[in-house]
């Protein structure tokens, strides 16, 4: 049964159920609210999906897991995943330097490890902050760069600090980290993300495209500010955000994901016990809880306990995934459009603390 479901199914809804369906409702009809939420809550082999809004405001079908949607920032638990697993089959190390894998850039970062690539202390600069970049995605957004230069965008610029000394969440460590990948392998980044993540976990509708076009059917995300809402699912193309933000997938795929990734299934333990040192530094937006970081993995201390994920936002779509440290239980919750602490500082608040509310949920269930 679907929660989100009406009519007569819904008085056999559990209690927690309808408490959560009426958060979303809520929140989709709240001023500057999202078109549509989406969440899925998996127990072992239970699985509750929770849904509100619409995935299209012209045909006003519901969402359904699934759905294509651009899963924004938590791609750079993917590109961590393809990463971690070249680690684990001894293709790459985390204490490897820019300067050994990857020559051809800037000299001043050659000492810029995977370690500091993967838990955000590298220093490097933000080529999305890049004065050049953003003139030429504002003149035309669905220019299609050649995402192994992007970092090209901030090749004259020194480290915002040095290696290690300070936690600065960049979109740049993921680009960095994934060409590391294809020097060490000889192999493109996307076969890498085939071959190491989708077969192994069974994700049939999860890609990593170059254009702006989305496959069919998907969550269209919005602008809602102001109104009426703006339908910007095809904006953008993803060659501009590559490693760090341009896969697609769906609800289901990314339930498998998430559980595989801190379940196990893609490295060994001594590669989750690296990943899984903590420091401070949140994602963008921040997750549910108190948020501390890892090796492209983020932990999420809520009241009722604490899960291991990611999120991630990008025009039209707000991402979170996240899991149990075992991977038996996961939260995967999307929203059709983007909500972080510089557009809607109140928005996100609100958004964090349904999303605890979910984890709860998720949480309390009998084992």
């Amino acid at each position: 049964m679907c929660p989100g479901a009406a009519g007569a199914a819904a008085p056999a809804e559990p209690h927690d159920g309808r408490r959560l369906r009426q958060q979303i409702e809520e929140f989709v009809h709240s001023p500057g609210g999202p078109p549509g939420v989406i969440a899925v809550l998996r127990r072992d082999g239970d699985s509750r999906v929770v849904r509100a809004g619409v995935a299209d405001l012209e045909t006003r079908r519901a969402p359904r897991v699934d759905d294509h949607m651009r899963i924004a920032s938590t791609a750079k638990a993917f590109n961590a995943a393809v990463v971690l697993a070249l680690v684990d089959r001894g293709a790459l190390g985390l204490d490897d330097r820019l300067r050994d894998r990857l020559p051809r850039l800037p000299a001043a970062w050659g000492y810029v490890t995977l370690r500091q690539l993967l838990n955000h202390t590298s220093g490097l600069p933000d080529y999305s902050e890049a004065p050049e970049f953003l003139e030429i995605l504002t003149a035309d957004p669905r220019h299609r760069f050649d995402s192994r230069r992007l970092l090209d965008f901030v090749a004259g610029e020194p480290l915002r600090f040095r290696p290690g000394s300070r936690y600065r969440y960049s979109n740049s460590d993921n680009i960095a980290a994934a060409l590391m990948a294809e020097a060490a392998t000889g192999t493109r980044y996307e076969r890498l993300l085939r071959d190491l993540v989708y077969r192994p976990l069974g994700l049939r509708h999860t890609s990593l495209p170059q254009g702006y076009r989305l496959p069919d059917p998907y969550l269209h995300g919005y602008d809602v500010t102001p109104p009426p809402p703006e339908d910007v699912s095809e904006v953008l193309s993803a060659s501009a955000v590559w490693a760090s933000g341009g896969i697609v997938s769906t609800p289901a795929d990314m339930t498998r994901f998430v559980r595989g990734y801190t379940g196990g299934a893609l490295f060994g333990r001594a590669v989750t016990r690296e990943q899984r040192r903590w420091r401070e530094g949140a994602s963008e937006p921040a997750g549910p809880g108190r948020n501390t970081a890892g090796l492209g993995i983020f932990r999420h201390a809520t009241r009722c306990g604490a899960v291991l994920g990611h999120t991630g936002n990008f025009p039209g779509y707000t991402q979170l995934v996240a899991a149990t440290p075992d991977g038996r239980r996961s939260l995967t919750f999307s929203v059709t459009t983007q909500i972080n602490e510089t557009l809607a500082p109140d928005r996100l608040a609100r958004l964090r603390a349904i999303q605890e509310d979910f984890v709860c949920a998720l949480l309390r269930e009998r084992r």
